[in-house]
């Protein structure tokens, strides 16, 4: 289940599990986070391409093409077995910014968006369905955990796609990770 939790820049819990739509909409709002859900319940192959992926959703990524002038947009997918998994584990970990908003839909599987905001962190576990956009120059890491199994449509502004600014910051090794997260939760 999609969960927003709002923790302070020492990693204390303020807010815990906060999983009403409309709160997660309001709460992430105030920091300028868009957070949408579209229907997600298309049957798609474990193994669909990237083409098949889009145009399973095509609709959607029109309208939302159209409203904020998207140049590219493609699919990640990453699983347990991915040979690469590792790594690109590891490139998200660490605090970043990007002078692009970052927008991306969750096709299937789950993953979590750390967002510092100020002095607080917002932990954002993203599902199926989800879509969020986190506003460009926002400090932020993405967690999708040891066992990865996700599939995402990701939307860039710019042709270059991707690209980082790191802060130098070690904050994100204070929060639980993904794994530590969703267990986390479900003990609650």
């Amino acid at each position: 289940m999609t969960s927003l939790s709002i923790y302070d820049e020492n990693a204390s819990v303020l807010s815990f599990d906060i999983s009403s739509y409309q709160d997660l909409v309001s709460k992430l709002g105030e920091i300028g986070v868009e957070f949408e859900r579209w229907n997600a319940n298309i049957p798609l192959a474990e193994d669909a391409t990237p083409d098949i992926v889009l145009n399973a959703y095509q609709k959607d990524i029109e309208r939302i093409n159209q409203r904020y002038g998207f140049k590219s947009v493609d699919v990640v997918s990453l699983y347990p077995s991915h040979p690469q998994r590792v790594e690109f584990r590891e490139k998200f970990l660490a605090e970043h910014t990007h002078s692009d908003f970052e927008v991306r839909f969750f096709v299937e599987g789950q993953a979590l968006f750390y967002l510092h905001v100020g002095n607080l962190v917002y932990l954002v576990l993203c599902e199926q369905g989800d879509l969020i956009s986190v506003p460009a120059n926002t400090p932020h890491w993405f967690d999708m955990g040891e066992s990865p199994d996700f599939k995402a449509i990701r939307f860039f502004s710019t042709p270059d796609g991707w690209v980082a600014n790191f802060t130098g910051e070690e904050i994100a090794r204070k929060f639980p990770s993904f794994d530590g997260y969703r267990l986390k939760l479900s003990s609650n």
